[in-house]
């Protein structure tokens, strides 16, 4: 779950099956990316190179009426758009390729067949995207890129699994088995939760001398949180230290989500020091720092009596801690589609919200200046049941907005609470 997460923001989120996910869809975090993401954080499973049954189950229908292709305006369309049509997984890009070619037309460029692959993956047209990326494989091989092999292992995971993913990387030329493909494949592993296959790989990958770069550790660290083995996200931590590796802003929000997730206050707090003195800080990443230290602040995450994870429930707990601080991460981005999106996300899942989820949407929306949307979220915590709606949680999260210097969003928050027929009080203002 918490690997959904990876795959979200863009390419530096790719690696995180949590983050990737979560920017995918907004289904419960299942991890992805990230960063991401990553993005994303999540990239599910996908690959083999003959045709394989589970495929054309994949997304398949009933619609046999659909035709293959259609006229628009008098005129066929364009190779893409024939493939676009054929909506259905059943049907195959493959022959729409080869009856493309056998008209005589000028065979596609693979650049062509590479941008139509990664729009029918962005549609989640993976089958056909796989299947495309195979002919351009035939038809251009002197051609393809590390980044090609590395999206093929990314749709044969999507198509047929890890494993299947597995033997395809494997039957690779060494040439081939570059630090991209490690990486789609350790992704993989990671979506899939196949811890001991992603910790050999991991050490394949360092034992081969390829020049490690921060997705790799994101990829890792998603892995460790989706699974609950938090202490090993700090070890992670410091390796890439070492290896003088630059981590990026979902390297940050995995370290503290799993601090966060350990009820680990000082470590949350070192990290937030770390990021400030990281020389890539820019204004996004202080935005998030902020946010982070709000949601300590006024969600009151660690201390006895505060605790909210039970021993019986520590995982999924775990993994719910992530949604809050992708949502953080995400309002520190500017990505305000992606706050609602999580949102509605942690509303399909079966947890119980607590103030402290609450408390995080709604920063993030107050921050965003979405204050039709932080009324809703109001609304929504003033009518549920657990936990009955914490009017001190309110002042908590009031008082940390003027504390981190952001009297705005505190007054627009005071001002959203009186519509509610709430009156909010500062410790600030009464000691004043």
């Amino acid at each position: 779950m918490a690997a959904v997460l990876l795959r979200a923001a863009a390419r530096a989120t790719r690696s995180s099956a949590l983050f990737r996910a979560i920017l995918a869809s907004p289904r419960p975090l299942s991890s992805s990316s990230s960063s991401c993401a990553a993005s994303t954080a999540a990239s599910v499973p996908g690959a083999a190179t003959q045709p394989h049954p589970r495929a054309a189950a994949a997304g398949d229908g009933g619609d046999e009426g659909v035709p293959d292709t259609e006229v628009v305006g008098g005129e066929e369309e364009d190779l893409r758009g024939r493939i676009f049509r054929l909506r259905l997984a059943k049907r195959s890009a493959t022959e729409a390729l080869e009856r493309w070619a056998g008209e005589g037309r000028a065979a596609p460029a693979a650049a062509e067949l590479r941008r139509i692959a990664r729009d029918l993956s962005r549609s989640r047209r993976y089958k056909h995207a796989l299947e495309v990326a195979e002919w351009m494989k035939t038809h251009h091989e002197s051609d393809l890129s590390e980044n090609d092999y590395g999206m093929r292992i990314d749709l044969i995971t999507r198509v047929f699994g890890a494993n299947a993913a597995e033997d395809f990387f494997e039957k690779l030329p060494s040439s081939a088995q570059s630090l991209e493909a490690y990486t789609a494949l350790l992704h993989s592993y990671a979506r899939s939760k196949m811890t001991d296959k992603a910790e050999r790989l991991f050490e394949r990958m360092k034992n081969a001398n390829l020049s490690m770069n921060i997705l790799v550790y994101n990829e890792m660290m998603t892995l460790c949180i989706s699974v609950g083995e938090l202490d090993k996200v700090s070890v992670l931590a410091e390796e890439l230290k070492r290896q003088n590796v630059s981590p990026d802003l979902f390297t940050y929000n995995l370290r503290i989500s799993a601090s966060a997730a350990s009820m680990d206050l000082e470590g949350f707090k070192g990290i937030l020091d770390e990021m400030s003195n990281d020389p890539n800080s820019n204004e996004g990443w202080k935005l998030y720092q902020n946010l982070a230290a709000i949601y300590v602040d006024a969600g009151q995450l660690v201390g006895s009596g505060n605790s909210l994870v039970e021993a019986e429930t520590k995982i999924s707990q775990r993994e719910w801690i992530t949604y809050d601080l992708l949502l953080i991460l995400h309002t520190g981005l500017g990505n305000r589609d992606r706050i609602k999106d999580i949102w509605k996300s942690m509303q399909m899942t079966s947890q119980k919200m607590t103030s402290r989820n609450y408390i995080c949407v709604l920063s993030s929306y107050l921050m965003c200046g979405q204050l039709k949307d932080a009324g809703e979220v109001v609304d929504q915590w003033q009518r549920s049941k657990a936990p009955e709606f914490d009017i001190s949680a309110c002042n908590r999260l009031f008082d940390a907005f003027l504390n981190a210097g952001f009297t705005d969003t505190a007054n627009s928050f005071r001002e959203l609470m009186l519509q509610k027929s709430c009156i909010l009080t500062s410790r600030q203002e009464c000691s004043s």
